[in-house]
């Protein structure tokens, strides 16, 4: 099974609620909910609800709206950091956004940090009901379902992925996706949306291969 889950969560545990710290950040920026709404690309009662407490957004969710807050994803969320060669398995932390939410989608990083990183990787651990807010955005990503099924919608068109299947498309094509299951899925995502925020934070200058042992991993 990946490695500590409550480390990273005990840090986050210490500060505010995510929503009522970004609704203190639009404030700050004398921003409507309209406005960032606009902007993000997403609906007034989508954003209303993170604020809230309601909705826990996605990792993809939350960047494109500290975008509009002028604000880093490390401001609202303590990730774990790939800048070594190798990593285990028993290494990784798995994380989530919501500190108080059992149920709540997790992840796992993969991908490394390193002066010119493009690409983005992560396990995503997607509870059962558990669907995303639609969105688009720049670059693009690929969807492989490691195990259980996804819905995945893609300009309206909606797809069922299951263990094996993929999905590879523009991230400017609006998409959204949804566990219509009732058990957990787990899916290896990659992107280039920067959703980590750390890239020109490396350590070194030069780019370090990283390599993760699958033995072990769960989707719980």
């Amino acid at each position: 099974m990946p490695g500590n889950i409550d480390e990273t969560q005990t840090e986050n545990a210490e500060a505010p609620p995510l929503g009522e710290r970004l609704r203190a950040r639009r404030k700050a920026r004398k921003l409507t909910l309209q406005q960032v709404a606009d902007q993000a690309g997403f609906s007034v009662g989508f954003i209303s609800q993170i604020e809230r407490g309601i909705t826990v957004p996605s990792l993809t969710s939350l960047v494109a709206v500290c975008r509009v807050l002028d604000a880093d994803i490390g401001s609202f969320l303590t990730q774990p950091q790939n800048q070594t060669p190798i990593t285990r398995h028993s290494e990784r932390q798995l994380y989530r956004l919501s500190e108080n939410n059992e149920n709540a989608i997790r992840y796992e990083r993969l991908s490394a940090s390193f002066p010119g990183n493009v690409l983005k990787s992560t396990i995503i651990h997607e509870p059962p009901g558990y669907r995303s807010e639609p969105m688009a955005h720049e670059g693009e990503e690929i969807f492989y379902i490691v195990s259980g099924a996804l819905t995945i919608e893609i300009e309206g068109e909606r797809t069922v992925l299951e263990a094996g299947d993929t999905a590879h498309f523009p991230s400017n094509m609006t998409h959204t996706t949804w566990n219509h299951t009732d058990e957990h899925t787990v899916v290896f995502h990659t992107c280039t949306m920067d959703v980590f925020g750390d890239a020109d934070t490396a350590l070194s200058d030069e780019p370090n291969p990283v390599i993760t042992r699958a033995s072990g991993r769960s989707g719980a």
